[in-house]
C-alpha cells in the first residue's frame, strides 16, 4: 500500500496523525544525515503495527512530502 505522508521536523513531540488522504508524521529528529527519515519510518510502523523493514520511503528522500510503501497492510477499496 503507498500512503502520502507530510513530515515535520524538529518537533516537540513526536506523532502520526491523518490529515484528508495524507498522513502528518512529527519528529524530533532533524533533517540530517537521514535522522528524521529514520524517525518516520519508526513512527509509521509503530502506528500501523506493522514490522520496520515493511515501511520504506519510495518517494521524497529529501523533501518534506513523501510517498511511503508500506508492506503487509491490504489496500482499501
Amino acid at each position: 500500500m503507498k500512503i502520502r505522508v507530510r513530515v515535520i521536523p524538529n518537533s516537540k513531540t513526536e506523532e502520526v496523525a491523518t490529515e484528508g488522504d495524507w498522513f502528518l508524521v512529527r519528529v524530533k529528529e532533524p533533517p540530517k544525515e537521514g535522522r528524521a527519515n529514520q524517525a518516520v519510518i519508526r513512527l509509521l510502523a509503530q502506528y500501523l503495527s506493522v514490522p520496520r523493514d515493511s515501511v520504506r520511503i519510495s518517494s521524497g528522500l529529501k523533501s518534506r512530502n513523501k510517498v511511503i510503501d508500506v508492506a503487509g497492510i491490504p489496500l482499501r477499496r
